[in-house]
């Protein structure tokens, strides 16, 4: 972490940086879908995890692009894993009687990963201020942060809050704004390196990109920057001990 000048302030991504968002998703589908898909081996089970959450079509980003809802996106989702498997899609009412359970069942299913709340601990000890900028509306991620056991993140940003999503640098500057330091000084870190990375590098911030897969492959091709496999890192980046 040498290559990062001080640091004041430090703004957290939500979505698999803080909250691990992928296995809560994964084990809500598993548990709203057991009883329709009992004949699921566990390898199916997987890869209709995993083709959910990564959203190969970029639904997500089309809603972030104000194309569709968050609900039609979500819906979306699901349908393409549904065919992938050779499973048909929902009509109307299973659409909604799917999205129903799924609102109600995601939230239960919410944690952090066990390396943000030591770090949270030793930014709180060293009186260096913190909050999360995130990609989603801010209703729905403050009660994302509180479902997991965050609701010491008071500082959040969403992107209701300028109109605009990462990368763009208004909504990265409006979290560092809230927090009051300095962008040069003022910490990214998130688990996406373009969106979060380098747009946080863009709008003037520091940045580290957690990569917590090891996957050397992805990290090689952004060998520019700073990357760490967990959150401790924030400590060395912040010259704390």
């Amino acid at each position: 972490m040498s290559d990062l000048r001080s640091v004041h302030g430090v703004l957290f991504d939500i979505d698999e940086t803080l909250v691990d968002l992928r296995t809560a998703m994964g084990n809500t589908l598993r548990e709203i879908s057991a009883k329709d898909l009992a004949h699921f081996t566990e390898e199916d089970w997987a890869a209709y995890q995993h083709l959910y959450a990564a959203d190969p079509q970029g639904y997500y980003d089309r809603y972030l692009a104000g194309e569709l809802s968050f609900t039609r996106q979500r819906l979306l989702r699901v349908a393409h894993a549904q065919q992938s498997r050779g499973l048909p899609v929902f009509d109307v009412d299973a659409e909604e009687a799917w999205n129903a359970a799924y609102d109600k069942t995601l939230p239960r299913h919410f944690q952090a990963f066990d390396d943000v709340v030591p770090v949270l601990d030793l930014l709180d000890a060293h009186g260096i201020p913190y909050g999360a900028v995130s990609n989603n509306v801010h209703d729905y991620q403050r009660a994302k942060l509180d479902a997991a056991g965050l609701e010491r993140i008071k500082v959040l940003v969403g992107i209701d809050a300028v109109d605009a999503a990462k990368p763009d640098p208004a909504i990265f500057l409006e979290g560092v704004r809230l927090l009051g330091t300095d962008p040069a000084q003022t910490l990214y870190v998130g688990d996406n390196p373009v969106v979060d990375g380098r747009g946080a590098l863009d709008a003037g911030l520091q940045a580290l990109w957690v990569e917590r897969s090891g996957n050397e492959q992805l990290r090689s091709a952004h060998p520019d920057l700073p990357v760490a496999g967990t959150l401790a890192a924030v400590a060395a980046a912040a010259g704390l001990s």
